[in-house]
Order: C-alpha cells, then structure tokens, then sequence
C-alpha cells in the first residue's frame, strides 16, 4: 500500500523528478510525459463522472454502468502511469501490471455498446452534454498518451499501448452510447462542399 505523508518535498524544485526506482530525471524526459498524459486523462475522465453524477442527469441505469465502467479505467490508468512510471526493467517485483485482458475487456464492452447503435454516415463533432464533451476531451488525451507510448515502443509494453488504443475508441463509443440512450442527438460533420453558408 502506498502511504504519502508529505506531498510538498520541494525535489521536484530543479526541474527533476524521481522515476519509481528513484532515477532521477527532468520533467521535459518522455517518459514522465506519457505518465503525465495518462494523469491527465485520468482527470478528464473524473470530470466525465462528476458530470455523470449531478442530479439532472436522465436515465439512472445508463449513468449507473457508465459511472461503473469508467470508475475500473480510472483504476487501470493508474496502474499503467505507475509502470510507466518505472525505468525500461524497473518494474518492481511487488507491482501488479495490466495483462491484455483489460484491453479485451474493452472491446467486449465497445462490442455490446455498439449494438445498441446506429452506424455512422458522417464524423462527429467533439460536443453534446457536459459529460459526452468532456468523454471526447478524454479520448483525444488518451490518444496523446498513446502517441507518446510509441515514441518510446522499444521501452514499453506492447500491452499498454494496446490499452491506451482501445480505451480512446471506447471513450467516443461510450460517449455515443450515453448520447443514444439519452435522446439526444450527434452533431455531425459537414464537409466544406455541402456546408450552407
């Protein structure tokens, strides 16, 4: 169990922080940016659960699973920011990591989401309700943090940038999914040619 004590320790004052092996590095290091991204996706997606969670917020059960979902991800992030957060082998013998299981599961779940779904006929535009907008914000972070897990592919497991592939699709699919089920519509993209002015 990890027990913090003091969260001001002033070692990050020179612009470098400690890896979980205590390797110091900068804060510009790639590594620290990729687990940086997934904290940052982290955060986003707590925003999509407070928005999930106010009062107004229709359909119980549709907010009840997606809270559910969303809540075993937040976790997940966290254990991939920590491995991502260890040097190339540092991996400590005491830390659990992410098999390709969890990224099977969101597939099984994107695949049970989308059959209650219409296909697409266009892109969508990242916006809708407060907690599709900010599943939408999460994705494209998400995204980011995958982008700067291959820049260091040869450093990190092949299983964590499979996760962070399938998660930011089932951010837009989940996103879709709360849109459907609550009777709202998607704002669809409108090539240039078509578009009236």
């Amino acid at each position: 169990m990890v027990r913090i004590t003091k969260v001001h320790t002033g070692g990050g004052d020179g612009g470098e922080t400690s890896l979980v092996d205590g390797t110091r590095v900068g804060k510009e290091h790639p590594r620290v940016a990729i687990y940086g991204t997934i904290d940052e996706a982290n955060s986003a997606i707590g925003i999509v659960r407070m928005e999930l969670g106010r009062a107004s917020f229709p359909m119980v059960e549709t907010r009840d699973y997606a809270d559910k979902l969303l809540g075993l991800i937040q976790q997940e992030l966290f254990d991939v920011g920590a491995e991502c957060a260890c040097p190339p082998g540092g991996v400590p013998e005491q830390m659990t990591i992410i098999g390709s299981d969890a990224g099977e599961r969101l597939v099984s779940e994107m695949d049970s989401m989308l059959e209650d779904l219409e296909p697409l006929s266009s892109f969508i535009l990242p916006t809708g309700s407060p907690a599709v907008a900010n599943l939408h914000m999460a994705r494209t972070i998400v995204r980011r943090a995958e982008r700067e897990a291959c820049a260091l592919r040869e450093e990190v497991r092949p299983e964590v940038i499979s996760y962070l592939n399938r998660l930011s699709d089932h951010c837009f699919v989940l996103g879709r999914w709360i849109t459907a089920n609550t009777g709202e519509k998607e704002t669809l993209w409108t090539p240039l040619g078509k578009r009236e002015e």
